[in-house]
């Protein structure tokens, strides 16, 4: 990677919020933070409807409140996901060690593929028991916007947790971060030059010959 493994080597400047808001893959982490609220959102507000002669409500999805509590569900996860690899995001740059920004790294690709599947899984059951949905448990049609609106962002969001490292937007105003140690390992072993004093020897012992 430029700059050093995982970034490293942009480690150590200072935190600068408006560029950090601007790189892409802040922008998509917030976007994706933002789909996760129409999802549970939608759910939660207009998710549930009953039939005109019961007072009892029932999900929206072919009344099959699995669906329901896996659309919730998910959205709130990742809607905290969201926010707690925001945080991690904004306190990459300072992490010197190759050790713990690899880590950092290995769990982002790692949760989001997690969550893309999740996503994926969540399309497919939503889509499905939307499409069960029998006319007479909803005559009103209440809540169809809202089964839409969740489904539509689930897809969505499949998209936005695609992984995207951070050490590699270039758009990242963070100052060169030089270590010591590694800086040795990389070049080898710096050797001093010889004192001044050496020539002044070298050239006293040299007696010039006239021929």
């Amino acid at each position: 990677m430029d700059g050093g493994a995982f970034g490293a080597g942009k480690a150590g400047g200072a935190f600068d919020p408006q560029a950090f808001i601007r790189q892409p893959h802040t922008l998509l982490r917030l976007v994706s933070w933002v789909f996760s609220i129409v999802v549970f959102g939608s759910i939660v507000n207009e998710g549930y409807v009953n039939r005109l002669d019961e007072t009892q409500e029932h999900c929206i999805f072919n009344r099959n409140h699995n669906a329901c509590n896996y659309g919730i569900t998910v959205g709130v996860l990742a809607f905290l996901s969201c926010l707690l690899y925001l945080a991690l995001d904004a306190y990459f740059p300072q992490i010197s060690s190759v050790k713990d920004r690899k880590k950092a790294v290995l769990s982002d690709i790692g949760v989001s593929a997690f969550w893309a599947f999740l996503w994926f899984v969540g399309f497919c059951f939503l889509t499905n028991q939307w499409q069960a949905s029998k006319e007479e448990d909803n005559p009103m049609n209440e809540g169809g916007d809202a089964a839409r609106a969740a489904i539509t962002f689930s897809f969505f969001s499949i998209f936005t947790w695609d992984y995207m490292d951070p050490s590699q937007d270039s758009g990242m105003p963070y100052a060169p971060y030089t270590n010591e140690e590694d800086a040795t390992d990389a070049v080898g072993t710096y050797q001093q030059p010889p004192p001044a004093d050496a020539f002044e020897t070298e050239t006293q012992g040299y007696q010039t010959q006239n021929y």
